[in-house]
């Protein structure tokens, strides 16, 4: 079972630990760079909404939720204020090629969907071939390519919310 829960200051020193991960590192650049991006989510509230996800009572992962309407500068360029981008990662290698991010994304985006989000962004590094393929099992498809400052390139993928009926 996966749950989501809001990420709390006591929660830093775990991040700090999984942001230290190869597997983390990787992708999303020097531990205490992000942590302090993270942190500073917390202590100024911007927007960006902050989970830890658990597996069972396992603490597993971070994800956090967006609106890139907020950010017009970013690699989606201006989105209608309702759209969501989504970031995350897997905590321990271990846990990784289970099939775990995939199921944690479409929770997530299941949760979103219902409360009326249309659409739902994200932007792995095109050389992230596990991530790109866990978030197309979860409904995402790649819609273009774009280099974002010092980031490096990132592939944009979407996934639009069920129509019903």
């Amino acid at each position: 079972m996966i749950a989501f829960r809001a990420l709390l200051g006591p929660d830093l020193p775990l991040i700090r630990h999984w942001l230290g991960q190869p597997h983390v590192t990787r992708w999303w650049g020097p531990a205490d760079g992000e942590l302090a991006k993270i942190r500073a989510h917390l202590d100024k509230p911007d927007g960006v909404e902050c989970f830890l996800f658990s597996l069972g009572a396992r603490p597993a992962g971070y994800l956090q939720c967006y609106r890139p309407a907020d950010w017009p500068e970013g690699p989606f360029g201006p989105q209608p204020p309702d759209v969501r981008g989504l970031d995350l990662f897997i905590g321990e290698a271990e846990l990784l090629g289970r099939g775990l991010g995939t199921r944690v994304i479409r929770q997530f985006l299941d949760g979103l969907f219902a409360a009326g989000v249309p659409r739902v962004l994200i932007d792995p590094d095109p050389a992230n071939a596990r991530a790109i393929r866990s978030y197309e099992k979860a409904g995402f498809r790649a819609f273009g390519r774009v280099e974002v400052h010092a980031l490096g390139p990132a592939l944009l993928m979407a996934c639009d919310r069920p129509s019903s009926g």
